[in-house]
């Protein structure tokens, strides 16, 4: 009966969480722009107070512009003076932001992946790679209860 239970609980575990949240239209305000995309992607949480991943973002967009690669210590120094600024929260939101194909980690640091725009991983990496099969997992269960419905 134990083994039974765990067999069960290991098998609802999903494979990928998404979250995605449709916001107003933007304004000209960049951090709060910058932010609803956060909010928009499921990188943060409407209300959140501890918006790390938010400043993380926004280093590497500035990196970005400069074509130049983001130093582990120079993230950790910015960031040390923000609330949730640690180096386990920091890791935790960088491997989200890689996770996600946002972010890459070079010899010498990180940077937003091939110095793409925000549309452009969007469009390569996001849509494709985690918005599409996670659609077509969902249509795939929807197929699948239509056909146990008219069986049940």
């Amino acid at each position: 009966m134990k083994d039974e239970k765990k067999l069960r609980v290991y098998k609802d575990l999903p494979l990928l969480e998404l979250t995605m949240r449709k916001m107003e239209k933007p304004t000209n305000n960049y951090d709060e722009v910058l932010r609803k995309f956060c909010i928009s992607i499921g990188l943060l949480q409407p209300g959140d107070s501890r918006d790390i991943i938010v400043s993380l973002l926004k280093i590497f967009l500035k990196a970005r512009k400069h074509k130049k690669l983001v130093p582990t210590d120079v993230i950790n120094k910015l960031l040390k003076e923000r609330k949730g600024g640690t180096p386990p929260n920091i890791r935790r939101q960088l491997r989200r932001l890689k996770e996600i194909g946002f972010i890459e980690k070079k010899e010498k640091g990180y940077r937003l992946r091939e110095f793409m725009s925000l549309n452009e991983l969007l469009e390569t990496h996001f849509e494709p790679f985690i918005l599409k099969p996670t659609y077509e997992r969902i249509k795939l269960y929807g197929k699948k209860l239509d056909e146990l419905s008219e069986k049940n």
